[in-house]
């Protein structure tokens, strides 16, 4: 049964675009304490001060943003009402995304329609260890030190770009997870964001923090259906490792085919922390991602994998830094992305090593898979290296389904596009091998065969 959305008679009815004073209104409609209330509009003061990006910046230069219009999003939907148990949202699961699961399948669960927490549940027993996971606006009431310290000061900067500082004037709802020191969590936390009112504009906020020596995994969830208006979604996701902390983190992306969608991420990893990620995009008419593994102690390991499909008229760009700011540290990336139809994609990489950081050991890899004669990749990889000691390898590939391997499958019965199938699937079987959860492997499996189509 879905939720019921009611609506706060007291906010303008006609509020559309992103204003200061939809940063008050949203902030007023929140009660929320003053502190919060400041920290959003000198977030808006640094967003109107930050010019918007053009293709004559080099991380937008095949970027075209001409035809966003940010006056026409609604700032914030209207108010959700919470729930009492997973049962009472529509369900999430099927090709969209994972579905909720049950208790005994997972260490907390936070869902979020709109700009509304629904449901949010942490196991008994993890709160007994000091674990904290809740939204984030619960966070705020009842962490305001933790939330202080950490968003949007360390891992993303209010001032990281222009669509950051908006996200930190507006953002509503997310999911705040802290882990204590010595404390280590296999079931997985699971948020998932929904989206439902029309026009409307969608920020979404993860903020993981793990303590020294402590352990989790943190899989966040992006779903709504196709409509005719469109809507904007804006995502951040901070994720702080101390010393030899280890996260693994999985986002699923699969917005309708009407959202303009822009997501941050950015890891911060102490000495001997160890990050293990998959980004999969699937959805949206427009996506800019930009991923980052900052490897700021000694001996640090960032494992970066993702996975992209387009079809139609999609666009995604995605761009990744391997930030190597200490020695012996390791960064593996592997991004994989087929497009078929008119979609487009775009993918550049750093690998970045200071000055000291001796001992680096940094691999790049992007792979695209173009399945029509319209489709199109654009794949730009980048070292810069300041140190003298260290292994840097980056490889790019953008190719066609050979006719030599159809023919081989056809001429063993295999009708063609069942051979396509299986060429494709094959493709991105390396990296979905690498992801040791099986429940995920299926989803990219069931996801992956229903982009093809056959």
């Amino acid at each position: 049964m879905a939720t019921t959305i009611t609506n706060d008679t007291t906010a303008p009815a006609n509020l559309t675009g992103f204003s200061r004073e939809a940063v008050e209104e949203l902030s007023r409609q929140k009660q929320e304490p003053d502190w919060v209330r400041e920290a959003r509009l000198a977030a808006w003061e640094t967003y109107e001060r930050l010019p918007m990006p053009t293709r004559q910046d080099e991380e937008w230069r095949r970027t075209d943003l001409r035809r966003l219009r940010l006056d026409q999003f609604k700032p914030f939907a209207a108010d959700g009402q919470r729930v009492t148990s997973l049962e009472q949202i529509e369900d999430v699961g099927g090709a969209g995304a994972l579905a909720f699961g049950t208790s005994e399948q997972r260490g907390g669960i936070v869902v979020q329609r709109d700009r509304s927490t629904l449901f949010s549940e942490l196991t008994p027993d993890l709160a007994a260890q000091g674990v904290i996971f809740c939204d984030l606006d619960t966070a705020v009431r009842e962490h305001p030190e933790l939330v202080q310290k950490h968003f949007m000061t360390e891992a993303v900067p209010v001032g990281f770009g222009k669509f950051e500082a908006l996200h930190a004037a507006m953002w509503q709802g997310g999911a705040f997870l802290y882990v204590p020191r010595n404390v280590a969590v296999e079931l997985p936390f699971r948020v998932f964001a929904l989206a439902q009112e029309a026009g409307a504009a969608v920020f979404t906020h993860s903020l993981v923090v793990l303590e020294e020596n402590a352990e989790a995994f943190f899989v966040d969830a992006y779903r709504s259906e196709t409509q005719e208006e469109a809507a904007f979604a804006s995502a951040v996701v901070e994720l702080v490792l101390r010393q030899n902390a280890k996260l693994r983190y999985v986002q699923l992306q699969d917005w309708g085919r009407h959202v303009w969608n822009f997501m941050t991420e950015r890891s911060v990893l102490g000495r001997d922390a160890e990050l293990k990620s998959l980004q999969v995009t699937l959805g949206s008419k427009f996506t800019k991602n930009s991923i980052g593994a900052h490897l700021r102690g000694e001996n640090a390991l960032a494992e970066m994998l993702g996975i992209f499909f387009g079809d139609g008229d999609q666009f995604f760009d995605h761009h990744t830094w391997q930030l190597h700011e200490s020695p012996y540290g390791t960064s593996d990336l592997e991004f994989k992305g087929a497009l078929k139809e008119k979609s487009r994609s775009v993918y550049s990489g750093l690998i970045k090593v200071s000055e000291g950081a001796q001992r680096t050991d940094a691999y790049q890899q992007n792979r695209n898979l173009v399945l029509s004669r319209t489709a199109r990749a654009d794949t730009i990889p980048n070292l810069e290296i300041g140190a003298n000691d260290v292994r840097c390898t980056h490889g790019a590939t953008v190719s066609q389904v050979e006719e030599e391997h159809l023919f081989y499958l056809e001429s063993r019965g295999i009708p063609r596009t069942e051979a396509q199938k299986l060429i494709v699937e094959g493709f991105f079987r390396p990296v979905i091998d690498r992801i040791p959860v099986e429940e995920i492997q299926d989803f990219l499996q069931g996801a992956i065969a229903a982009k093809v189509g056959y």
